[in-house]
């Protein structure tokens, strides 16, 4: 008896090991652009899932963006019925301004892809992203000197988020998706320069692979994979370290603070900065090392302007974080 070729193998194998936590009955939704990588995904899920005793569904979203994107994600819809997937939704969103184009596209896609799941009472929404996706995200990131954290990159797992081709490489999800008899759609926002992540794809990575070496890619990946670690690692030790810094008053102990490794330190000060409101995705470096001044550089300073109208500040041997206060009327 002859098994299936061994890219549909491998990405078989990966939905199963993905899935491998989830009860009986539970659903599985597939996240489907039509593009190669979501199609492979989408007809693993439908071999894989059903022989685990799971229900398995999928949802494609239109943002809009490009003429004919309905027809397309109707088509795609369609496509995911044939594999038999139940239920199999075309979502049409719209995407705002704010975060540039690809921020706003991707804040509505997932915020479609969980009002899917919440109607369908999915445990599970199955993610496209590839090992090469990965090493773009984590190249992006570098440029914008982001921490640790950050360029842990894409977590297989976060949440009902499930990313079962984190580990493969593109090419490898391409043949199968061939070899499965599927015929992806190539979206033309892929390969244009205008966005970030075409810039990477198409000139950087190969740009990175001409002068050092093949292998960039799963370099990078492997990087984030470490660095997920000790991410993950400094937040346990924050966790820890918070109860003491957060004892006896409002705010956060200076002397506490001042006792901690600089790594472990800023992720208090900035996790209670958003916590008092600061917006996460606008809070940046330079913010957090103006809040670490109050502790290690403390010379009566004033305050320190943070986003969303926040300030900083120290008083008492507390480092606090509120809104300012109003003007006076008049």
């Amino acid at each position: 008896m002859t098994g299936p070729p061994p890219a549909v193998a491998a990405v078989r194998r990966a939905v199963r090991h993905a899935l491998a936590g989830l009860a009986p009955g539970d659903l599985v939704l597939v996240a489907c652009s039509g593009g190669a990588d979501s199609l492979a995904l989408a007809g693993a899920t439908a071999f894989a899932a059903p022989r685990m005793g799971l229900r398995a569904g999928g949802v494609t979203v239109d943002h809009g963006l490009q003429p004919g994107s309905a027809e397309r994600a109707a088509a795609v819809a369609a496509t995911l019925r044939d594999l038999g997937l139940d239920p199999a939704d075309h979502v049409a969103v719209r995407v705002g301004a704010e975060g540039g184009p690809e921020g706003a596209a991707r804040t509505a896609r997932y915020t479609a892809l969980e009002a899917a799941a919440r109607r369908h009472g999915a445990a599970a929404v199955l993610l496209g992203h590839t090992r090469d996706d990965q090493a773009e995200t984590v190249l992006l990131r570098l440029a914008r000197g982001s921490g640790a954290r950050s360029l842990a990159g894409m977590p297989a797992a976060s949440g009902r988020y499930l990313r079962p081709l984190l580990g493969l490489p593109r090419a490898q999800v391409h043949t199968a998706c061939a070899d499965m008899g599927l015929t992806p759609w190539s979206d033309p926002h892929n390969a244009d320069f205008a966005y970030a992540r075409s810039r990477v794809r198409h000139a950087a990575l190969p740009a990175l692979e001409e002068a050092l070496g093949p292998g960039i890619a799963e370099s990078l990946a492997r990087t984030a994979d470490l660095l997920r670690d000790d991410a993950d690692a400094l937040e346990e030790w924050a966790d820890r370290a918070e109860a003491e810094a957060r004892a006896d008053g409002p705010g956060l102990d200076a002397a506490a603070l001042a006792r901690l490794p600089r790594a472990v330190r800023t992720r208090l000060l900035r996790r209670a900065a958003v916590a008092a409101g600061c917006p996460a995705g606008a809070l940046g470096a330079v913010h957090v090392a103006g809040l670490d001044r109050l502790v290690t550089a403390w010379r009566g300073q004033a305050h320190v302007d943070l986003p969303g109208g926040r300030r900083g500040r120290r008083a008492g041997g507390r480092v606090l974080i509120d809104a300012p206060a109003p003007e006076p009327e008049g």
